[in-house]
């Protein structure tokens, strides 16, 4: 059975930092790329950033380079989020998944329940 798992999601001050973590397992980690997604209220789902497990490129929306960095360790079929300088804008629930593509969500198969991120001003 896929399942993408993720956790490390929470309430924090602007400024602050949290740092996402996306399990994988039921399928071939090192095949795919890894994406993180939010959804905030109201608002279209968008992709954050996103890494081939093969390779370790990266790619991020232009609205969080400088601020987050993802990570994955092939070891434990996990990815990170790491995410700094947090603004309430960044306010959302947060989903990773797995697929071939980019940040483009018809590129991406299997996804997570999501985690919430609050980011309070």
């Amino acid at each position: 059975e896929v399942q993408l798992v993720e956790s490390g999601g929470g309430l924090v001050q602007a400024g602050g930092s949290l740092r996402l973590s996306c399990a994988a397992s039921g399928f071939t980690f090192d095949d795919y790329a890894i994406g993180w997604f939010r959804q905030a209220p109201g608002k279209e789902r968008e992709g954050v950033s996103c890494i081939s497990s093969r390779d370790g490129s990266t790619y991020s929306a232009d609205s969080v380079k400088g601020r987050f960095t993802i990570s994955s360790d092939n070891a434990k079929n996990t990815v990170y989020l790491q995410m700094n300088s947090l603004k309430p804008e960044d306010t959302a629930v947060y989903y990773c998944a797995a697929g071939w593509g980019t940040l483009l969500e018809d590129e991406y198969t299997y996804w997570g329940q999501g985690t919430q991120v609050t980011v309070s001003s």
